[in-house]
């Protein structure tokens, strides 16, 4: 190799995967839309980008809160608009008066949602997770469906978030387990194969829940990283690049969710 040759290949290795991120910003502070900004600020927020990017980025979605269609969008932006040090009060009030309901993907990032913000939360959001989870140990998007990976290691975080320990966290990181694969990865559901983010939701749900997430998971990720500090979504496909290093950032980081609050 040429000292030329050399010292771009160090250039390139410089790039840093929240540097990736941080690039993809635009103009108007978004990242393109506001669920894919919600996601890019909490990575950043995990990576201890700059303050004044994560308003810029957090005022988009202030802005953009009224086109959240679901219960789960509207707790996404609020986590991450009280990630980057706002307080979005209108938010946190609906998210506090829901009843809860089929949709357990709704409840793990509410309850997410208002820890992140500094609130309490209701019991009913609590025990309504609590008695949702599977015989397999996991959880599901909704209730009555098949258990997946991400929606396990969210609830794991969710209900670190308000406490809960002993047996229900044991069985939902020992379904983690079970699909962790050969290769150090995780899949989402059995069968499936390896994939960056939910690995990293893995790796988050161990550190909530105080358990080591092992080498091989990092190891796992860091073959899925690209000259230009993005990830791969796994092995195979090479999708969605920004959502991906997006949701790989706080694993990086170690941290689980709730964030510290910036600033």
């Amino acid at each position: 190799m040429t000292a030329a040759a050399s010292i771009a290949a160090t250039l390139v290795l410089a790039v840093t995967p929240a540097a990736y991120v941080e690039a993809q910003q635009r103009d108007d502070g978004g990242f393109g839309d506001p669920q894919i900004t919600a996601w890019a600020t909490l990575g950043l927020a995990a990576s201890g980008t700059d303050v004044e990017r994560l308003l810029d980025a957090a005022d988009y979605l202030a802005r953009h809160e009224g086109d959240a269609t679901s219960i789960t969008d509207l707790a996404l932006s609020t986590l991450a608009r009280s990630a980057a040090g706002q307080r979005p009060e209108t938010a946190i009030a609906r998210l506090r008066g829901q009843t809860p309901g089929k949709l357990l993907n709704a409840t793990i990032w509410s309850i997410l949602a208002l820890r992140q913000s500094g609130e309490g939360v209701p019991e009913p959001l609590v025990r309504s997770l609590r008695t949702a989870q599977h015989a397999s140990g996991g959880w599901s998007w909704s209730r009555g469906g098949a258990p997946d990976t991400n929606d396990t290691a969210a609830a794991i975080q969710a209900l670190r978030s308000v406490g809960a320990s002993g047996r229900p966290i044991d069985r939902a990181i020992a379904f983690l387990r079970r699909h962790q694969n050969r290769d150090g990865g995780f899949e989402l559901t059995s069968g499936r194969g390896s994939d960056a983010q939910s690995t990293a939701w893995a790796i988050q749900a161990f550190v909530a829940a105080g358990r080591p997430p092992g080498t091989a998971a990092f190891r796992y990720l860091a073959g899925l990283r690209r000259p230009d500090g993005s990830y791969r979504y796994s092995a195979r496909y090479a999708t969605t690049p920004l959502w991906v290093t997006s949701q790989v950032l706080p694993a990086l980081a170690r941290k689980p969710f709730p964030l510290p609050a910036s600033g």
